[in-house]
């Protein structure tokens, strides 16, 4: 199995609009390395914002994106868990069954490592460790907390109030209401807390820090979102890259022993459905500009290749 072409979408400078299609290099994977063919590829947030804004150091031109799910062609030296032909998926998870679609699982990298960053790594909530599958089906951060044996609790829009319980919250409260710091309060009388996790990225930090001071428990929040005061005395908070469960123990263990066989037992289904934009590098652009616009809820947007 092997590739003698290759085309990327190139941002072929800072700020650059569209991205450009054209070909690239082939590369040879190197030691502990594998070279994938991309069948399908998720839009990530920050896809949009590096574009648009070029707020990170870039040499162009150069290549965005990182949540893609497709196919092992090669592998380097000293890479034994993989081989030409297995289906994989962001972070080099072993797909472990055809039945989950490369739509359906280019899906599962952003969500999936910003949760087990911010959940599990030493430095932020430090939540135990999932040891098998329990949940129906994935929301992120709600399956990894109800499957490591938490209660969780959450907030949403009231459209999404349903969605969130089949996820398995015990309880979802109107992040809109202006009693909402309250109501959590109230919700955790009696109850300790673990921590708190803010997906959100805008305003909610500043009322999840006063939360965790009001609640008996660990007095700790993870963030999407940097840029925030400086904590109280006694309360962490810290943003979470979710890259970088890579370099510790959470990633092995989410990656290798939890997911692929939460996905083969089928007990761990990506939700929702995907929205999927079109077929080839050339739908790309579209992908992004529809994610910066917003209005597609918790649906992931796709391009498949």
């Amino acid at each position: 199995m092997s590739i003698t072409t290759n085309n990327a979408a190139w941002l072929t400078a800072a700020k650059a609009h569209p991205f450009e299609v054209k070909e690239a290099p082939v590369w040879k994977p190197d030691v502990r390395e594998i070279l994938i063919r991309n069948h399908a590829v998720a839009v990530n947030p920050v896809d949009g914002s590096l574009q648009s804004k070029a707020w990170w150091p870039l040499e162009y031109p150069t290549m965005l994106g990182q949540d893609v799910a497709g196919q092992v062609i090669a592998v380097g030296e000293q890479v034994t868990r993989f081989q030409p032909g297995d289906r994989v998926v962001g972070h080099a998870v072993d797909m472990a069954t055809p039945t989950v679609s490369y739509e359906n699982a280019a899906m599962i990298p952003l969500g999936f490592s910003t949760a087990a960053a911010g959940l599990f790594q030493s430095e932020f909530l430090r939540l135990n460790l999932p040891t098998e599958p329990r949940a129906l089906s994935t929301g992120k951060t709600l399956l990894l907390g109800v499957a490591a044996g938490y209660d969780v609790i959450t907030t949403s829009s009231p459209k999404n109030f349903v969605y969130a319980r089949r996820l398995g919250a015990s309880e979802v409260f109107d992040y809109h209401d202006a009693a909402v710091e309250e109501n959590l309060v109230r919700a955790l009388h009696g109850k300790t807390l673990a921590g708190i996790m803010d997906c959100i990225k805008f305003s909610p930090t500043p009322v999840c820090l006063e939360i965790v001071r009001r609640c008996e428990g660990d007095k700790a929040v993870a963030t999407v979102k940097g840029g925030f005061t400086m904590p109280p005395e006694g309360i962490r908070v810290k943003n979470v890259f979710g890259t970088s469960i890579k370099d510790n123990a959470v990633g092995p263990a989410l990656y290798e022993s939890f997911l692929p066989a939460a996905l083969a037992s089928g007990v761990f289904r990506p939700a929702p459905e995907p929205l999927v934009v079109g077929t080839g590098l050339e739908t790309v652009q579209a992908a992004v500009d529809l994610q910066v616009k917003g209005g597609n809820s918790a649906q992931m947007v796709v391009v498949l290749l």
